[in-house]
């Protein structure tokens, strides 16, 4: 079964500095059918004004995954990390018993372009954390690159919950197949171009819940960046 939420018909929020496209409930948007699925609670999309951002802010019990599509995103927390995110870079915050952070365009000429996505961790009270990795584009070419899990396998970073977070870019034409482990569940999204996925077709920004499938096969027709969760149900 594969159920696809069209980009179209995702929340929106739009105050100027920031347009924020929302895959699930978030802030002012709140639709009872699309709270979420499986332990995946948010996916926005963001697009962030030259050198305007998010002030400094707290969240606890949450794993928070940033993913830069374009441009530079800095980040500051209250556990002393700092850095730039870029394009190719995977970064995790978990929020824990409680973090402060900020997020800012690190451009003051250029948007910069990112997934926020927000993850409930299996254990409530950990320890805060952060995490940032960079993957190097040839790992990513045409080819489905574990950048996430809760063990962190493969240099991946840790998730702490039960994902195996992939990401690919694909070339036009190029196929890619990924089998589904029986009992868990799948969640696809589209950051860039148009996939067929097995009999369905998603174009940017379009997502898709996954259930009840053995395996994915996804054909880019053309140009294209994913991102794929198996997740525990």
């Amino acid at each position: 079964m594969i159920i696809v939420r069209s980009s179209q018909d995702r929340g929106r929020a739009n105050f100027g500095w920031l347009d924020s496209q929302h895959t699930f409930s978030f802030g002012g948007y709140v639709d009872p059918q699309h709270m979420g699925f499986g332990p995946l609670r948010v996916i926005n999309e963001d697009r962030v004004a030259p050198g305007k951002g998010f002030a400094t802010h707290g969240h606890a019990d949450m794993e928070i995954i940033s993913y830069v599509l374009d441009g530079a995103l800095e980040h500051k927390d209250s556990i002393g990390n700092g850095s730039v995110i870029r394009p190719g870079d995977i970064q995790r915050m978990s929020a824990g018993t409680g973090i402060q952070h900020s997020e800012y365009n690190a451009s003051s000429s250029d948007n910069v372009h990112f997934l926020q996505i927000w993850i409930l961790p299996g254990e409530k009270g950990i320890d805060p954390g952060y995490e940032q990795k960079h993957f190097a584009s040839e790992d990513l070419s045409d080819q489905l690159r574990l950048v996430g899990s809760r063990n962190g396998r493969e240099g991946s970073i840790t998730i702490h919950q039960d994902v195996d977070f992939y990401t690919a870019r694909l070339s036009a034409g190029q196929s890619l197949e990924q089998a589904l482990s029986p009992g868990r569940v799948a969640w696809l999204q589209v950051a860039r171009g148009s996939v067929q996925v097995n009999d369905q077709v998603l174009n940017t920004g379009d997502g898709a819940a996954i259930a009840q499938e053995s395996s994915l096969v996804m054909q880019a027709q053309g140009d294209a960046e994913v991102l794929l969760f198996d997740m525990v149900a």
